[in-house]
């Protein structure tokens, strides 16, 4: 009877362990599965969080190029501003000298490259000192901006009127001869001969004298403005002698 017990015992032992041995055979390939498919998880989330970053970089960067870009155009803007306010006469409202000559350098520079024609004509003011002297700088003021209507009257959109300085004026022509170079000169000066002021009780006149230079492909800017205000002042001479 023992035998049979101690058998019995050892055989139920051995199939214990056949079946725990099983187990673990089975259970075994399951675990390393369970680590494979939270490993691919953790890959999975790592790649997403790293899409996820890069996507937030770039739609960084597009925010920084379009806030540069933004910039960029506002500094464009007030450089142009700034420059257009560093040509242009405040009290007239057209180009100062340095506007004026800049404009006339890209005319020669037109004209030299597809041979097209033009003038300038140079303006002095007559009579404007005694004016100021008499009736201070604002009455002087009212007789220039007289004056610029006067002229812009005169000439066409595509003509450029400038103030060289204190009542000396150029207007820059286009696509005209010499002859009519010099009829438009002394139109000018009739326009601006017929202007009247009054001032205290008094009627003022002004006046002015016209040179012209003929622009040609070998011109530049210091020649044509030297050589029309020459013309200039041998107008003056001229119409001192006439009155």
């Amino acid at each position: 009877m023992r035998m049979k017990k101690k058998t019995t015992a050892a055989a139920s032992g051995a199939s214990k362990r056949r079946k725990g041995t099983t187990a673990a055979r089975k259970s075994g390939p399951g675990r390393a599965g369970s680590k494979q498919a939270g490993s691919e998880q953790a890959g999975t989330k790592r790649a997403g969080t790293e899409a996820s970053t890069r996507g937030a970089v770039a739609s960084g960067d597009k925010s920084t190029i379009r806030r540069l870009r933004a910039q960029l155009a506002r500094a464009q803007a007030r450089i142009e501003e700034l420059q257009a306010s560093s040509e242009t006469d405040f009290l007239l409202d057209i180009l100062n000298r340095r506007g004026f000559e800049r404009e006339l350098a890209r005319s020669l520079s037109f004209i030299k490259r597809y041979h097209a024609s033009g003038a300038l004509i140079v303006l002095d003011v007559d009579r404007l000192k005694p004016i100021n002297d008499s009736f201070g700088h604002a009455a002087g003021d009212e007789v220039l901006k007289a004056i610029v209507a006067a002229i812009s009257d005169q000439v066409r959109a595509s003509d450029v009127v400038g103030r060289l300085g204190g009542d000396e004026f150029a207007v820059l022509l286009w696509n005209l001869s010499e002859t009519d170079a010099r009829a438009k000169a002394a139109a000018l000066e009739e326009a601006i001969d017929r202007l009247t002021f009054m001032f205290r009780g008094n009627h003022v006149s002004a006046g002015a004298s016209a040179g012209v230079a003929i622009l040609t492909t070998h011109s530049d800017v210091e020649r044509v403005l030297d050589e029309a205000d020459r013309a200039m002042y041998v107008r003056k001479a001229q119409r001192r002698h006439e009155s």
